[in-house]
């Protein structure tokens, strides 16, 4: 089944040329409902020293700073934007090396950690078969504002059993400052475990596989995990399952190990195939989530799993349209997010009204969601393909990334542009 990993990336890369439970439960009731909403590009990339090609989402900070990562084939990099005097401005911290898919997210010590699809120093992989890195600020004595971060491997990934290529796989901890996350590839099976890092006292990190996935079970996660209040992880897989069209899936921990369970098997019919997005809760327990095919229309699916008595039970919320059909994979890459009124928000990668992507809101109402667009992307000056997801500021305002608009030449973007950052104001 590995052919499907290889099919998957080498589709999504054609195309585009073209701690836990509480602090979750935190974030959502503090976030604003949303209103009228106005776009605004606020980063246009140009291809030089402030990178290209964004495929990740953005971290916010306490003080309303943006965090991000760009990235192709030669490198990425990673960078902050404040803002001063009314506008945003762009500052890069660090080069990366290859494909960071997943965002930056602030952990122990203060520093920022991420994954990457590819690099490393592993010599089994091309180009390395991907990495969990660490951003710190430099030691020495710095006194402007765009001091340089450091880059550190807490692990490279040997496509072996300790799995390799983590794909869209922000981090995750636990209170005592151990990372969590998924590779898509490697284990056992060669088709992807679930991993976690402990932090040494001499500095220095170790990875323990949790689960290798041997294709009943699931196979290739693409997406990252999340922790209920219990400690229980929660996560999905790409393929795999009973129909081979993914899963979601339970892991708790167990005396020494821990054992996995599959709250769903995708059908790929109206349900859904090929779950990408890492799941969020909302305060009731309810399980959310979303795909990147299937569905009515083969645009992807919304979908809830809510607890009843022991078992977890499915719903169909939206299904997207996926009318551009030259386009796979069209779906939502990255987590949904709630606002306190109970409205969930997203980004679909190949939507809308163009077909080059979405900003959308699922409004809950008498037992059904009704969809309403934010902003359908043209593919010009604002931007085309917001693979990254959406986050919220504490003012209601919604932020995010496209990978590829803003604008055309540049000695290393493509013809459709090198990717914007964008917002939405209430």
């Amino acid at each position: 089944m590995l052919h499907l990993t290889s099919q998957f990336i080498q589709s999504f890369r054609a195309h585009l040329t073209k701690s836990a439970f509480a602090m979750l439960l935190l974030a959502l009731i503090a976030t604003p409902a949303m209103q009228a909403q106005t776009f605004s590009v606020i980063h246009v990339f140009s291809g030089g020293g402030d990178g290209y090609q964004p495929y990740a989402g953005l971290t916010i900070d306490q003080a309303g700073n943006l965090y991000g990562t760009t990235t192709e084939y030669v490198g990425g990099t990673a960078f902050k934007m404040r803002q001063v005097n009314g506008n945003w401005v762009l500052y890069p911290l660090s080069s990366i090396d290859l494909i960071p898919y997943s965002r930056v997210v602030f952990g122990p010590g203060g520093a920022l950690y991420g994954t990457s699809l590819e690099g490393g120093t592993s010599e089994f992989c091309e180009f390395g078969c991907g990495s969990v890195y660490a951003l710190t600020p430099q030691q020495t004595v710095c006194k402007t504002f765009s001091c340089p971060w450091v880059q550190t491997y807490l692990h490279s990934f040997t496509d072996g059993d300790d799995g390799g290529n983590p794909n869209f796989v922000d981090p995750v901890f636990d209170a005592e400052g151990n990372l969590y996350g998924t590779a898509a590839i490697g284990g056992t099976a060669g088709i992807g475990v679930v991993y976690e890092m402990t932090h040494s006292a001499n500095g220095s990190w170790n990875e323990t596989v949790l689960h290798n996935f041997t294709g009943p079970d699931g196979a290739y996660p693409y997406s990252g995990l999340i922790f209920d209040h219990a400690g229980n992880l929660y996560g999905t897989t790409g393929y795999g399952g009973a129909n081979d069209m993914g899963t979601v899936f339970e892991l708790s921990p167990n005396g020494p190990g821990w054992t996995l369970t599959t709250l769903y098997d995708f059908q790929g019919t109206t349900d859904g195939s090929s779950p990408s997005a890492t799941l969020m809760f909302d305060p009731a327990g309810n399980l959310y989530g979303a795909t990147v095919t299937g569905g009515v229309n083969g645009g992807g699916t919304v979908f809830k799993l809510a607890p009843s008595g022991g078992s977890w039970n499915f719903s169909l919320l939206y299904s997207l349209t996926g009318q551009i059909t030259d386009k796979s994979y069209p779906g939502v890459y990255n987590a949904l997010v709630m606002d306190a009124a109970g409205n969930l928000y997203g980004a679909a990668y190949h939507d809308g009204g163009n077909g080059n992507g979405a900003i959308f809101k699922l409004t809950p109402a008498s037992g059904t969601w009704t969809y309403t667009s934010l902003h359908d992307f043209t593919g010009g000056a604002d931007g085309a393909d917001p693979l990254g997801g959406v986050i919220f500021d504490t003012h209601g305002n919604l932020f995010g990334t496209t990978v590829l608009g803003g604008m055309t030449g540049g000695e290393n973007c493509y013809s459709q542009g090198c990717g914007v950052v964008w917002e939405i104001t209430p």
